[in-house]
């Protein structure tokens, strides 16, 4: 990473509106709105559906200020291929809307935010996880993993799985199996979603270096890994329902029926590896997978959820004993 802004940029804000539009952007809000719903999804559970309104605010504030930290210094790290790629040359740092100096202050300004509301009005113990949640975007994957091996995304992707347990702790003050179910959650389903998008802009990386799956290793095998996630991933999403016992009949349901649409497409894109069609397809369906299965938690966990089932089963024992 350079130290110095590119050369021949100049910053180009035309009003006090465009530079809060420029960090704002610095953060990637729709990376963040992600995040967000694995966060509310652990504390949806931890709290079994009455989460306290005032906790889920806070928290989600923190998450999304330590967030936007850590997607901060990453536009900052990785400003030098940003400015080369096609897809990212006009984002605030390599266009020259905003200084390397100032994205280090305000990255700096959210994550101690971002632990301040954490640990004063949750716990200590969701703070840290949130800080480590940086920690690991910013070491270990931009710096360490990105640019060196086709397994970034893979080990990487621990970053990614951290909003959840930072959910749960807030809740609960620990961490039990099913928080970290979640975190294998959505470390499981991170590569499938990235390679689908690396896929999509393989051109681009190739042009600057950096060594992801569909660059190393071609389409073809990289379709084949995304396969393999996504198989292994429905087993994972069930053990909220057994042996956890946490999620019941609703969730198994969704998550089934969520998880054969996922492998449905990972299995189209083995058959087609290079149509960017079907890449953009899973892509697409990957997001849309992780907020509905999180959407399919907080259904599951609510108590009118939890009556009605009983209800049914009830319904359904009388019938088989009067049948028999």
């Amino acid at each position: 990473m350079q130290n110095t802004a590119l050369p021949g940029i100049s910053r180009h804000n035309q009003d006090f509106l465009h530079v809060i539009q420029s960090y704002w952007q610095l953060t990637k809000p729709r990376i963040i709105l992600l995040l967000l719903i694995t966060t509310a999804g652990g504390m949806w559970i931890a709290a079994e559906g009455q989460v306290d309104p005032f906790l889920l605010i806070i928290t989600l504030i923190g998450g999304a200020f330590s967030a936007g930290a850590a997607n901060t210094i990453n536009c900052l790290y990785d400003r030098d291929i940003d400015y080369i790629m096609e897809r990212t040359r006009n984002r605030p740092l390599p266009s020259g809307r905003v200084s390397p100096r100032d994205a280090l202050i305000f990255a700096t300004i959210l994550a101690v935010t971002a632990f301040t509301l954490l640990a004063v009005f949750a716990n200590l113990l969701s703070a840290g996880l949130a800080m480590s949640g940086i920690f690991c975007y910013v070491v270990v994957y931009t710096h360490w993993l990105k640019r060196h091996s086709t397994q970034n995304i893979v080990i990487g992707g621990a970053a990614g799985a951290i909003p959840p347990l930072v959910g749960w702790a807030a809740v609960t003050g620990d961490l039990s199996w099913a928080a970290w179910v979640l975190f294998a959650i959505v470390f499981m389903w991170t590569p499938p979603h990235f390679w689908a998008l690396a896929i999509m802009i393989r051109e681009d990386y190739a042009k600057v270096g950096v060594p992801m799956m569909p660059v190393v290793e071609g389409n073809e095998s990289t379709s084949h890994q995304i396969l393999y996630y996504t198989l292994a991933l429905i087993p994972v999403t069930l053990l909220l329902v057994y042996p956890l016992h946490v999620m019941g009949a609703v969730y198994a349901a969704i998550a089934l029926l969520l998880g054969s649409i996922f492998v449905q497409k990972a299995w189209k894109l083995v058959q087609e590896p290079s149509e960017l069609r079907v890449a953009k397809s899973l892509f697409k369906y990957s997001i849309l997978y992780l907020m509905l299965l999180c959407a399919g938690m907080g259904i599951d966990s609510l108590p009118v959820t939890h009556r009605l089932t009983a209800a049914l089963a009830a319904n359904l024992g009388n019938h088989l004993v009067d049948a028999l």
